[in-house]
């Protein structure tokens, strides 16, 4: 069995409710969605064998948090992936999941490997690329005996259905989770996209619901 892998790196994590913490990334090549604003463009990858990949992530040393399993998607390769969990869960390593939250069943092969799961709700007047809904819920039923927290990039384009829906997908779940706007770097009019995260920062407070307004940071800061 062999894996497509985009890259390996050290770095620390530019997104979310972990932001700042140093993990090694692991990139899987390869995604099942189109999302306008898709700033990850895969042309190339490395097939490595579970034992492969581990072996290249029990190089580095172990002054990191956990291990970004990103993409691309992850849960496109999922056979492999779950080998791949394993061998880090037997070593004690977090394995930290990074998924757009689109393959339920999946995500339930690995859920008992997995200790961290960010999930991106593709938000359909943002991305562009279709409905979800059924998707994610089903997703998050799975998701929410580990830790999870959720993504969704925000433009101009979103529509306030669309956070009331995210909003009604985590009031129905069993877990609460902490919902993190990220602004669509591609953007131009920054003030007026900050006005829009803001006042749906504020249905989201009224809603019970924690959010954060968090960039991409590691554009900002000039790293990976």
């Amino acid at each position: 069995m062999k894996g497509k892998i985009a890259e390996i790196f050290e770095s620390i994590q530019g997104e979310g409710i972990y932001l700042g913490k140093k993990q090694i990334f692991v990139r899987f090549y390869g995604c099942n969605l189109a999302c306008e604003f898709c700033d990850t463009k895969l042309d190339k990858f490395t097939e490595y064998t579970p034992q492969e990949l581990f072996d290249k992530i029990a190089a580095y040393p172990r002054d990191y948090h956990s291990i970004s399993f990103t993409g691309g998607e992850p849960l496109l390769q999922t056979a492999f992936l779950k080998e791949v969990l394993k061998l880090t869960k037997k070593a004690e390593i977090l394995n930290y999941l990074e998924s757009n939250g689109a393959l339920p069943k999946e995500l339930k092969q690995v859920i008992d490997y997995v200790d961290i799961i960010a999930m991106d709700l593709k938000l359909p007047s943002s991305t562009h690329a279709g409905d979800l809904w059924d998707r994610h819920r089903k997703f998050l039923r799975i998701a929410q005996r580990k830790e999870v927290f959720l993504k969704a990039v925000i433009s101009l384009s979103t529509k306030d259905d669309d956070i009331n829906k995210s909003l009604d997908l985590i009031k129905d779940s069993k877990k609460r989770m902490a919902l993190v706007l990220q602004p669509n770097s591609y953007e131009t009019n920054a003030d007026e996209l900050q006005t829009t995260m803001e006042r749906f920062r504020q249905m989201c407070s009224k809603a019970n619901i924690a959010a954060w307004i968090i960039p991409q940071m590691q554009k900002g800061l000039g790293i990976k």
